[in-house]
């Protein structure tokens, strides 16, 4: 070979024209395919040319060509086949979205016949055509980052035919499609599997901005715009013409149900799966959520009229409704709740407005003079007792009404469980006077008012009570006040029974724990120790050969950190000499049991039963408090031939001891019996303070009861129902009673007076400041170090139980104790 040989190159024209014969024949053939003339091609042949271009980098001419003859094709298709199926009146190049509004049921699925028989055969044609190029596939179109074959002819007929710039097509098919689901909405037949086909095409169709299919972009958001505009309207005539029950069971039995179901099928048969959940929210919003507010609050038939009278029914039937909506319950559970609230002001301000101005005798007993004294048991309570008792039935009603709703309406929803107890937590505590109420409500059925029911009502009603005292925030000014009256039943004998008394201990102690009971077990322990001390006592007459006192003597040993009694203030009181004498008997008796111990009596806790006898010669015998058995023997002192005369048989009168250490304190009651009685002619008010000591208060109230209530064994003047510094007092020698036992109970509200309430308030401050102090100390003793508002929190969250601190306490007694020293600073906060 020649050093310099030269190689001539081919002839590029040769190669030019090479390929445009092998495009040709290509390009032939698709037309060919879209002719339906597939048959008479050979596929191996064509596959070989087309292989042979993109093997000499013939492969961009070649997708491009294909491109081209494609979209001839269909704006070809699309001019002659698709625009003329539009309808009579609509002219191809026209807007074309205005006349096919008015295109008929039949024109619309005419037209979508076209379009499924147009898409079916691109489809179609397409695969052909991707088999022929499956080389430019696998070589051309992975190098070039271009669409595959078929996805070329998606895009091609996206852009060309469902959304050609030419043509309305796609506003038209959009109308069509729209327009038959609203025929079949209104009850006609429609071609499902025509919209079916239009539908699949336009979710094969992809949206390249959107990155989803052309279904969503161009017809899914104008489907749920026009279904919320249809059931928008739907649902503003059903409001219009329909109360809130009627609308209720329309929407849920008809509308709702029939609707979705629709909906859902329309979805499943012919659209999109996931339309399903978005025409759902659709139907719900229009026909519910967005008419909430107007379905409960219709006048005369909205929520608050159906929780009026109890429509039960009605209720369920809106639970269930606006459960199906994301707003609605929370909606109806903030109007029920605000309800409570409302209804719970009401029996609130009810109360308010019942409280007398001051204390006055009870009415109770006029036009009952045929009663007996037994059942006449409530003589001297106060009209304040009775607004406290109504306040808590009334209160126990509301619960027992809202209970029902919760288990028979809305299905014993635990969310609309704590919207209930929150709004009666709110309004009971609002009362100041809710704890005394609670306390009163149990103090009166546990004395009488559980008579006669079984263990199971005993409960029902102490179970009821228990679920108010849990609404309570200030548990301990409750305890105050239950130990009170439970002190009062227990002394004065006048509780139903020992097992309703521990059971009602035994509810108490499961709600706050042991401590809460402690005080209270310790008062019935009391209570069993001394029976065993007064039969001792009397076994220490029969034998120590000690002066019997001249009256029956009972004494009830109490323990003054368990009773609500005060040693330091204990009420003064003169005895007549007789009870002084049976007094020292007994502290003889006691002290020579007992070291280390001091009595502190009680005279505003005893009673007395006193014989009398009045101008008629007829003996009755009164029980009356032991101050009031003190005032009577003062109108002993008769002139000489007088035989009137009272005669105490027997009396109680209460006294504190604690041990000289002051570790232990107890409270004494005991039951002393009076002398014959002759009566003065009569006796000052101001004479009576001078010769008894007793105070002022406690002074009104025993000649209140003696001389203003029913039983007047007493009279004053001037008369009248209350009782003032000047009133002159007198025995009433004609006093008649056709019983033989007479019961008088001092005249006193058993609701406490402002003054009292002040007082108790002060005490139960001063045992907080301790409560407070003493959980401090305890946090820190763990912790050692913590950050003041740490400390804050940590304080408040352990005596929630009892009460509710507020920061500005906790503040102070963090002060107080880093003055007295148990707490201190941290170095850098000095």
């Amino acid at each position: 070979m020649p050093p310099f040989a030269s190689i001539r190159p081919s002839s590029q024209s040769g190669t030019d024209q090479h390929f445009n014969d092998t495009w040709d024949r290509l390009a032939q053939a698709i037309r060919e395919i879209y002719k339906k003339n597939a048959s008479v091609l050979s596929f191996e042949e064509l596959y070989r040319n087309a292989y042979n271009m993109v093997l000499h980098k013939c492969g961009d001419k070649l997708y491009q060509g294909v491109r081209d003859v494609i979209t001839q094709h269909l704006e070809e298709v699309a001019r002659e086949q698709i625009v003329p199926a539009f309808g009579v009146g609509t002219r191809a190049g026209g807007t074309g979205a205005g006349s096919a509004r008015g295109a008929s049921s039949d024109s619309g699925a005419a037209f979508l016949k076209v379009l499924k028989k147009v898409w079916e055969e691109h489809s179609t044609c397409m695969l052909m055509i991707r088999d022929i190029l499956m080389y430019m596939d696998r070589v051309y179109v992975k190098t070039a980052n271009v669409p595959l074959v078929y996805e070329l002819g998606l895009d091609l007929f996206r852009d060309t035919v469902a959304r050609s710039p030419r043509f309305p097509i796609q506003q038209h098919l959009r109308q069509v499609m729209l327009e038959q689901i609203q025929h079949e909405r209104e009850g006609e037949v429609i071609d499902r599997s025509a919209v079916k086909s239009a539908t699949d095409m336009l979710l094969d169709l992809t949206d390249e901005s959107l990155k989803d299919s052309v279904y969503v972009a161009d017809f899914e958001e104008h489907y749920l715009k026009t279904s919320a505009a249809f059931y928008k309207f739907e649902s503003q005539m059903l409001v219009a013409k329909c109360d809130t029950p009627e609308y209720m069971k329309k929407v849920s039995g008809f509308l709702v149900e029939k609707r979705l179901n629709e909906e859902q099928e329309r979805t499943r048969h012919y659209l999109s799966g996931m339309t399903e959940p978005k025409i759902q929210h659709i139907v719900e919003e229009e026909l519910i959520t967005n008419h909430v507010k107007t379905i409960m609050e219709m006048e005369n038939s909205g929520l608050i009229p159906m929780l009026t009278n109890d429509k039960i029914d009605d209720l369920s039937r809106m639970y269930k409704l606006f459960s199906r909506v994301s707003t609605g319950l929370p909606e109806m559970r903030a109007a029920i709740s605000a309800h409570i609230k409302n209804l719970g002001k009401d029996i609130n301000a009810n109360v308010s407005s019942g409280f007398p101005s001051s204390s006055a005798p009870s009415g109770s007993a006029k036009g009952k003079e045929k009663e007996t004294e037994k059942e006449k048991d409530d003589e001297g309570k106060g009209g304040n007792s009775q607004v406290a008792l109504r306040w808590v039935q009334e209160v126990l009603d509301l619960k027992d009404k809202f209970d029902r709703i919760l288990e028979q309406a809305v299905n014993k929803d635990k969310a609309f469980q704590t919207a209930f107890n929150e709004a009666f937590e709110r309004f009971i505590n609002e009362n100041p006077k809710s704890p005394e109420f609670i306390s009163l409500f149990i103090d009166e059925n546990l004395k009488k008012g559980l008579k006669g029911k079984t263990e199971e009502e005993i409960d029902t009603v102490l179970d009821k009570t228990i679920t108010l005292f849990r609404f309570i925030q200030e548990k301990d000014v409750f305890e105050r006040y239950y130990k009170q009256h439970l002190a009062k039943r227990l002394l004065l004998g006048r509780s139903v029974s020992d097992d309703a008394e521990r059971g009602m201990i035994a509810k108490l102690k499961v709600e706050c724990g042991y401590q809460f009971t402690t005080k209270l077990e310790g008062m019935f322990n009391d209570m069993r120790i001394s029976t065993d001390t007064m039969t001792a006592f009397k076994d220490f007459l029969e034998v120590s050969g000690v002066e019997r006192p001249k009256m029956d003597l009972g004494v009830t040993v109490l323990t003054s950190t368990f009773w609500p009694m005060n040693v330091s203030s204990s009420p003064h009181c003169v005895f007549s000499p007789e009870l002084v004498k049976a007094c020292q008997t007994f502290e003889k008796f006691y002290f020579g049991r007992h070291n280390g111990r001091r009595l502190t009596w009680q005279p505003n806790m005893g009673s007395a039963d006193v014989k009398a006898q009045f101008k008629s010669n007829k003996k009755h015998e009164i029980n009356v408090s032991t101050y009031a058995m003190v005032l009577l023997l003062l109108f002993n002192d008769l002139p000489e031939g007088k035989s009137y005369s009272f005669k105490v048989c027997s009396t109680s009168v209460l006294g504190l001891t604690h041990y000289s250490h002051g570790f232990m304190r107890k409270s004494w009651g005991i039951k002393m019996v009076a002398l014959t009685i002759n009566l003065s002619i009569s006796r000052h008010i101001q004479e009576l303070h001078e010769h008894t000591k007793i105070n002022d208060a406690d002074l009104k109230r025993t000649l209140q009861s003696l001389a203003c209530a029913k039983y007047k064994v007493l009279t004053k003047e001037p008369k009248g129902k209350d009782v003032n510094t000047n009133d002159q007092f007198y025995y009433n020698a004609d006093f008649t009673c056709p019983l033989a036992r007479i019961k008088i109970q001092t005249v006193a509200s058993k609701v406490e007076s402002e003054g009292e309430r002040k007082h108790t308030q002060e005490k139960v401050d001063e045992e907080r400041k301790h409560q407070t102090e003493a959980a401090i100390v305890r946090i820190m003793k763990d912790r050692k170090t913590m950050e003041h508002n740490l400390l804050i929190t940590e304080v408040t969250k352990q005596l929630a139980p009892r009460f509710m601190p507020s920061p500005s306490m906790i503040k102070k007694r963090i002060e107080a104790l880093i003055d007295r020293e148990y707490l201190e600073r941290a170095n850098g906060d000095r």
